[in-house]
């Protein structure tokens, strides 16, 4: 049965600002944001999980279906249990760089400079993996279905990014195809789906990204006024 809600005013959680102020505070966040880079080059250094904490509970403040709230984060500091995802995951790699991958594909990651050897999963100080949680298994034994899965998880997960971005630490989303091994090395259950692998952590010193180009707001945007 869905959970029943108490219902309160939205007026001490929402604060409007005058024009101004909004233009300000989106313009400022876009820069910000446009500063973020996918980096694949990681520090050692280690990251205060307070950081990481805060970082989790935003993305956790994410819009879901029914407020199912599907997701389940694993924040992985060990590093044996990093090693063993390193070692599952290009196992993956090297089968779809050798053999899944058409060559579209491999064309489109080649100025990416990608390939089947992931170093950074032993040498960033947090993996997190992320699993998108399908129903959830009640005491009685029945299940309860979640909805919108996919598109909150994915919702929760840009949060995710976007919160360590502004925290000041680096970020590499991984997807390894098919992601099952992270069911058996952080033992989820099956109710539970790899949903991304996010290495998180400091750039390592001197690394260097591609000079990207993002599309333009007319690119990506459409505005249907009223004529």
């Amino acid at each position: 049965m869905a959970q029943e809600y108490p219902w309160r005013p939205l007026a001490p959680l929402y604060e409007e600002y005058p024009v101004e102020e909004m233009e300000r505070r989106a313009a400022t966040f876009y820069a910000e944001m446009n500063r973020r880079r996918t980096v694949r080059q990681f520090a050692d250094r280690p990251v205060p999980r307070s950081v990481i904490e805060h970082c989790l509970l935003t993305a956790g403040t994410a819009p879901s279906g029914a407020h199912m709230q599907p997701w389940q984060f694993v924040v992985v500091s060990d590093p044996a249990l990093k090693q063993q995802i390193r070692a599952a995951a290009e196992a993956e790699e090297r089968a779809f760089y050798s053999e899944r991958a058409t060559p579209e594909w491999l064309a489109a990651l080649a100025p990416l400079g990608t390939d089947e050897h992931k170093p950074y999963l032993e040498v960033a100080p947090y993996l997190i993996a992320i699993f998108a949680k399908r129903y959830t298994e009640l005491p009685d034994g029945s299940t309860l279905k979640h909805y919108y899965t996919t598109e909150s998880v994915g919702i929760a997960t840009g949060m995710l990014i976007a919160a360590l971005h502004h925290a000041g630490l680096a970020t590499l989303t991984h997807t390894p195809s098919p992601m099952g091994f992270l069911n058996t090395v952080l033992e989820r259950p099956a109710s539970e789906r790899a949903f991304l692998l996010l290495v998180v952590g400091y750039p390592a010193e001197g690394v260097q990204v591609p000079d990207l180009q993002r599309k333009t707001l007319a690119e990506i945007a459409l505005f249907k006024a009223a004529q």
